[in-house]
């Protein structure tokens, strides 16, 4: 699609927000917003990051749109009130990362859940007869136990993804992957810890990591314009102002993890949960 007045988007700054916890949505929508930075040829992208992180392949496919992007666009990622473990991941996409002193990162690991929920199915007489093609084929299966040959599987599973995490790291910050894996256990950290680490290059807000990116462009940082790459909404939400009332009583971004849970639920996920809890980071409501 060729855009119209492209010397405009030439002199401005494409912004895009990953919030949330990343999955496909995410992901469709982050990859429309790369390829309209690609076509109207903005010369710089800022990259807002405040997300806990999400799924494996999802966070993998929008981290190497933005390797791709940087041979032609200036990438500054800025991370927000949390951006960890896929997060980080994305934000290794970019060629520069500015984090708030008190940003809650890390996390970098791979983490995989599944419920067992056995004993509450004998307590109701409830039971399950499996046909299955092969002995693995019911891996994870809430009605009972893992096997050993099965968390082996599994921990392999794990391995491999994680040594995929540690290299994607190593290779964006410049930094030996046994250094990384010193850091790489799954701890949380803040923004001023990840300077130490190498995981960010600054600290600074929002703003700027705005800046520096303009400066990146040989861009004017006061005068330059942010271009801000939105999901379109459908036309008619506008003139439904009651659908948001109906549903006033549910905590908006505790039924979107309640959904991510349940769509995920026994995938490879990169991403941050805190202690004792199944809502990722610290959850305000």
């Amino acid at each position: 699609m060729i855009w119209p007045f492209k010397p405009r988007f030439r002199k401005q700054i494409a912004r895009i927000e990953i919030s949330g916890a990343i999955a496909g949505g995410t992901r469709k929508r982050v990859l429309e917003a790369l390829e309209e930075v690609k076509e109207k040829k903005f010369p710089a992208l800022l990259l807002r990051i405040d997300s806990p992180g999400g799924t494996v392949g999802d966070s993998q496919e929008i981290y190497s749109a933005l390797k791709q992007l940087q041979e032609t666009v200036k990438i500054v990622a800025s991370f927000g009130n949390i951006s960890a473990s896929g997060g980080v991941y994305i934000g290794m996409g970019a060629q520069h990362i500015v984090a708030n002193p008190g940003t809650i990162t890390g996390s970098i690991g791979v983490i995989l859940r599944g419920n067992n929920l056995e004993r509450l199915l004998d307590k109701v007489g409830v039971s399950f007869k499996v046909i299955k093609s092969g002995p693995y084929k019911d891996i994870l299966a809430f009605d009972r136990e893992l096997t050993q040959p099965e968390q082996t599987i599994l921990q392999e599973l794990i391995d491999v993804s994680y040594g995929q995490f540690v290299s994607t790291v190593a290779e964006g910050r410049n930094l030996n992957e046994e250094t990384v894996r010193g850091f790489a256990d799954g701890r949380i950290f803040t923004g001023a810890q990840a300077l130490d680490l190498g995981v960010v290059d600054r600290l600074g807000t929002e703003e700027d990591a705005r800046r520096w990116a303009a400066e990146l462009a040989e861009l004017d940082p006061d005068k330059t314009e942010t271009y801000n790459i939105e999901e379109p909404k459908p036309f008619w939400t506008k003139f439904l102002p009651g659908n948001s009332q109906a549903v006033a009583w549910v905590n908006p971004r505790l039924q979107s993890w309640l959904e991510f849970e349940l769509a995920h639920q026994g995938m490879p996920l990169w991403l941050y949960q805190a202690p004792g809890s199944s809502l990722p980071g610290p959850w305000l409501g």
